[in-house]
């Protein structure tokens, strides 16, 4: 029998709309010596793969991805930052993993989770699926997880910290709310008002809905402030901060890291905006809050391969909690 060398895979022509996107079929991939293949059973669609999409990306980014899509790619792209699956084969120099493990991965700046297939290096955030975790809870872990477990841990977070997590019914912010609470944080969730009960059942404290409290105007005071999704007014909210508080820039704009950097030379306040380095600790102390039952996924909405344009329309639809997954097969 002769083995095939294709694969079912989406593929990005360009920047746009969720049209660009087309389901076609690619060669498989082979891994390197220092690579893993893995047999893709679950994706997802986050907002930055939507930001991704429509090339909305901070200045510095736009050129280089232009360019990596257009030229070095030719506008073939396969989406998709994270992946669940099953390790089909591995390079010669592979040590940490063997055909047959159940893991979770995220696929960084190479993409590819869109994809029945995809060759990642040994040295990437791939971890093998916790207890008790499907395949559709566990893929959502690389950027919503780990993105958090980052967030938090550059904030110091501590037990008895009051934590305000703003877009908090997000793919970060859910794992968010459950790991400063796990680490006894009292935590206050910014998010519209049909998140809000998701929110309360993860261990939010307080809630609010922004559309229809800015909560800038509470007069309480926290210790951090994380804000995923960059809508946070920065002079209100440094002024929402104690002494020594620390304000972490989810997703910075350049005018956000120069003030930031400002804030820190003269300021009382701490401005944090570093971006998710994935490191191992990050990933053996999220699996072991799961393992633990103190953080779960939410799933919001699950999407065939073939239905990811309008797992894309949904996301932007701004009216999604927590994750939207795609089963590959």
């Amino acid at each position: 029998m002769i083995e095939t060398r294709e694969m079912r895979a989406v593929v990005m022509r360009g920047f746009g709309s969720p049209d660009v996107l087309e389901l076609t079929a690619v060669e498989k991939p082979t891994p390197a010596d220092d690579e893993v293949l893995i047999r893709t059973r679950a994706t997802t669609v986050t907002a930055g793969d939507c930001e991704f999409r429509r090339l909305d990306l901070p200045l510095s980014f736009r050129l280089p991805v232009w360019l990596y899509v257009k030229l070095w790619k030719g506008n073939r792209v396969v989406p998709g930052q994270e992946v669940a699956g099953e390790i089909e084969s591995v390079g010669d120099d592979v040590t940490r993993f063997v055909p047959g493990d159940q893991v979770f991965a995220a696929t960084s700046f190479r993409f590819g989770g869109a994809a029945e297939y995809v060759c990642l290096p040994e040295s990437y955030p791939i971890a093998r699926i916790p207890e008790p975790m499907t395949v559709e809870e566990a893929v959502t872990l690389p950027t919503g997880g780990l993105n958090a477990m980052h967030f938090l841990r550059s904030a110091n977070v501590e037990d008895g910290d009051a934590v305000l997590i703003n877009g908090a019914g997000g793919s970060i912010g859910t794992y968010a709310v459950q790991i400063a609470t796990a680490w006894g944080a009292d935590v206050t969730c910014v998010d519209s008002g049909e998140k809000l009960d998701v929110l309360r059942s993860l261990g939010a404290n307080y809630v609010v809905d922004y559309t229809r409290e800015e909560f800038t105007d509470r007069g309480e005071r926290y210790d951090v402030v994380v804000d995923v999704v960059g809508t946070s007014p920065f002079s209100r909210t440094l002024r929402c901060l104690s002494i020594d508080g620390r304000y972490v820039l989810g997703n910075p704009t350049l005018l956000g890291r120069i003030r930031g950097g400002w804030t820190n030379l003269t300021g009382e306040r701490i401005v944090i905006s570093s971006l998710a380095g994935y490191a191992p600790e990050d990933v053996e102390a999220l699996v072991e809050l799961v393992e633990a039952g103190e953080v779960r996924a939410v799933v919001d909405r699950r999407y065939p391969l073939d239905e990811i344009a309008d797992a894309h329309r949904y996301v932007e639809s701004g009216r999604k909690t927590g994750n939207v997954v795609i089963d590959v097969v």
